[in-house]
């Protein structure tokens, strides 16, 4: 007997999850892909709530294959995922959270457009539940695209579908050593080993639910987390990416969702201790990572507050952090004839606090929201040089009828 390769594992790691666990494996049930062509592992993560148990009552009733491994808790998700994706002989494999579920077509459409395209991931639209997912990269459906070249670098969760055979083939998994963020660097790595990643817009392929008693494990965990995970993801990308634009594209990520929300409001409520700890944290990041590139692409008040965190200014700090709190909006001056706008936030043009204009400079996408902006453009430069040229030559046609009636 020719037993088939199933085209997706779905890979499940279950911890303290009833009731949510009931719809999520529904939603597995519920798939219009064949059966036959997907297979469910799934890790009860040493639950006391009866998360095993009804994956066991999943197992002997699913037309699917399922497969059911109980351990000892591990501590967190990558344990599980480590375990199911041994496991799993798919030719693509799917990470589904036993929190949350799948759109009924969604790992026929995905496969299909993995197939179809020849990329080796795939990301499914994602809606939330009593949560708000991340939402710039859903705009198009993207048949083949790059972590370069589309806004993919802000969905680092694993609920992706990948090819297997990428992930065998760099000895991919998750770092057990990291409890939170693990994701991210995962969903990273893979962008940037892949040949071409597609998006799939067009369709709710998964459903990110929010629990109730809010105990979704991103958001656990203390702060000094963060910094290990914004570290790991840095480093990631630095040892994967050479130096220059590419690299400063992709280090906004880190930067902007993982360690500037540590200097963010909660930051006013933060002990002296704590402050002085964050500051310490962050030296080594800003002093290896934090650079001009990456500055340039972030807006005023982000590049102020890290630029105040790489020059270990915490007394500077706290008025950015509390102008922001505020959602006070800043002044714009608009200088050069409109070609540059400065953001007036705290400390802009104080001697004393002696931070360069060029932090409070607004890049074009920012500048663009204030009256009177004059852009620079290839265009506007070229007219310029155009008309310079055609003043220089005016006044040498001047200067030889001059000549010649002299």
């Amino acid at each position: 007997m020719t037993v088939t390769q199933p085209d997706v594992s779905v890979v499940i790691g279950a911890y303290e999850a009833m009731p949510y666990l009931v719809e999520c494996l529904a939603s597995v049930e519920a798939q219009t892909i064949d059966p036959e062509r997907i297979e469910v592992i799934a890790v009860d993560d040493g639950s006391t709530d009866g998360s095993g148990e009804c994956l066991e009552e999943f197992a002997a009733r699913a037309a699917m294959s399922v497969t059911v491994i109980r351990q000892d808790n591990s501590g967190g998700p990558s344990g599980p995922r480590n375990v199911g994706l041994g496991k799993a002989a798919g030719r693509y494999v799917f990470f589904l959270d036993a929190d949350d579920r799948l759109g009924p077509q969604a790992l026929e459409r995905m496969v299909a457009m993995a197939d179809r395209n020849g990329t080796d991931v795939v990301l499914g639209r994602v809606e939330g539940i009593n949560r708000k997912p991340p939402g710039s990269m859903w705009g198009k459906t993207l048949d083949r695209t790059d972590v370069y070249s589309s806004n993919i670098k802000f969905t680092l969760s694993a609920q992706k579908l990948f090819r297997r055979e990428l992930l065998e083939r760099h000895g991919m998994r998750f770092d057990e050593s990291l409890w939170t963020g693990e994701d991210a660097l995962f969903t990273m790595e893979a962008y940037l080993r892949a040949n071409g990643v597609s998006v799939l817009a067009d369709y709710t392929c998964y459903y990110l639910v929010g629990r109730d008693d809010g105990k979704h494990v991103t958001k656990s965990g203390g702060y000094t987390l963060r910094f290990d995970s914004a570290r790991a993801l840095m480093n990631l990308i630095a040892d994967l990416v050479p130096a220059g634009d590419r690299r400063d594209m992709l280090l906004v990520r880190p930067f902007l969702i993982t360690l500037l929300p540590q200097f963010g409001p909660k930051y006013l409520t933060d002990s002296e201790k704590i402050r002085r700890h964050k500051f310490e944290l962050a030296k080594p990041l800003m002093e290896e990572f934090w650079s001009e590139g990456v500055a340039g692409r972030l807006k005023v008040e982000e590049r102020l507050r890290l630029h105040l965190v790489a020059e270990q200014q915490p007394e500077l700090l706290v008025p950015v952090v509390q102008f922001v709190k505020g959602k006070k909006q800043a002044a714009a001056l608009l200088e050069k004839k409109g070609r540059e706008v400065y953001l007036v936030y705290p400390h802009f043009r104080d001697a004393t606090a002696a931070i360069p204009d060029s932090v409070y400079l607004a890049a074009p996408r920012e500048a663009r929201a204030v009256a009177g902006y004059r852009e620079h453009s290839a265009r506007s430069v070229l007219k310029r040089a155009v008309r310079k040229a055609r003043r220089v030559l005016k006044a040498r046609a001047g200067a030889g009828g001059t000549a010649a009636a002299a």
